[in-house]
């Protein structure tokens, strides 16, 4: 199973079991670790993963079929498949979006820049294998070569990353919630050339520092990434 799914297929701690299965596959769909046509983890597998019946897991997936989310194949190719399609970049879901959070907002925004700040300086102190540098590579490679389409995907997956490479399950799990808190308002932000430009500096230089073992530079130039990406979110809402 992808690194990326295991921090988000991690077990059930709550008497919710239903409710929170919905929420881990809906977080693994919406923040692209599955995206559209692919093949959720055989059921038994997921079923022990999340710590649950597999009538819960059956259950909460009958639900996301029926919202249109996944749907489930018989015969030798058969299984539980992605349909789910990322909405494209709108004004007006971006403001309901914000409405819907509240007083939350900067609450949420300032959880996310602690978190992903610090797991980019953790992760830079720590000695990443030649595997590990490769996949942090990837992962920045994928998201330069990214079509508008698919770029909020592969940036989740860039930053979900980072939090792998701090060896720490338990935060990358916090930082995957962190983001899924604020995903409808970042799929939400127009896309617009000269702030992915000035995003892929960015996220160069975030990979660049961690690579290089850099820490204080990893945490200053996440740091400046997620305020430019605060504050042209604030701008649409103004």
């Amino acid at each position: 199973m992808d690194l990326q799914a295991e921090a988000i297929f991690r077990p059930v701690r709550t008497g919710n079991a239903f409710e929170e299965t919905v929420e881990r596959l809906l977080q693994a769909i919406k923040l692209g670790v599955l995206g559209h046509g692919d093949r959720l983890p055989a059921e038994r597998d997921l079923a022990v993963r999340l710590g649950v019946s597999r009538e819960t897991l059956r259950e909460a997936i009958r639900s996301l079929q029926q919202a249109g989310c996944v749907e489930s194949r018989r015969g030798r190719y058969g299984g539980t498949f992605v349909t789910y399609r990322m909405p494209p970049p709108d004004v007006g879901e971006l403001r309901r979006a914000a409405r819907d959070l509240g007083g939350e907002l900067e609450d949420a925004l300032t959880y996310r820049l602690v978190l992903e700040a610090g797991a980019a300086e953790t992760a830079a102190r720590r000695a990443l294998t030649g595997e590990q540098r490769a996949y942090l590579r990837r992962r920045l490679a994928d998201l330069e070569a990214a079509p508008p389409e698919e770029y909020r995907a592969l940036d989740s997956r860039f930053h979900l990353a980072i939090a792998e490479l701090t060896g720490s399950p338990s935060l990358a799990a916090s930082i995957a919630q962190a983001r899924m808190r604020l995903n409808d308002l970042l799929n939400a932000i127009p896309m617009l050339e000269r702030n992915i430009d000035h995003a892929a500096h960015q996220h160069r230089a975030m990979a660049g520092a961690i690579l290089a073992g850099d820490g204080d530079a990893a945490r200053r130039a996440t740091e400046e990434h997620l305020a430019a990406t605060a504050a042209l979110l604030r701008g649409f809402l103004g």
